[in-house]
């Protein structure tokens, strides 16, 4: 049974770092294909950071050199880091999964991933 839960958002100012989290185990066969979305007040859904079985990451065109997605297979653990970050980034952030059968990518992520969590808010003041 996966039972992620989103953890290290917060409040920072534009330059800033952190680092999110998401605890992931029991992973179903399918789900191969991971990331991070977020979402706005008044804004759809957009992925942001994918990460497939064989670590392979994808970014969003808007995080491209700021953020980076990684697993710790030992800890069954999600992350992103994130640095200069931008007011731009403020947003609710939830970690997804869905199927990598059609291939993994950020934009996959975000129109079919699934989320588990209730997310983490991040705040990013000018």
């Amino acid at each position: 049974q996966v039972q992620p839960v989103e953890s290290g958002g917060g409040s920072v100012q534009a330059g800033g770092s952190l680092r999110l989290s998401c605890p992931i185990s029991g992973f179903t066969g399918s789900d191969d294909c991971m990331g991070w979305i977020r979402q706005a007040p008044g804004k759809g859904r957009e992925g942001v950071a994918s990460i497939d079985r064989n670590s392979k990451t994808d970014y969003g065109y808007f995080v491209r050199g700021r953020f980076i997605i990684y697993r710790d297979n030992n800890k069954n653990t999600l992350y992103l880091q994130m640095d200069s970050l931008k007011p731009g980034g403020s947003a609710m952030y939830y970690c997804a999964t869905t199927a990598g059968t059609l291939g993994c990518s950020t934009g996959r992520v975000g129109i079919y991933g699934r989320t588990w969590g209730q997310g983490t808010q991040i705040t990013v003041s000018s």
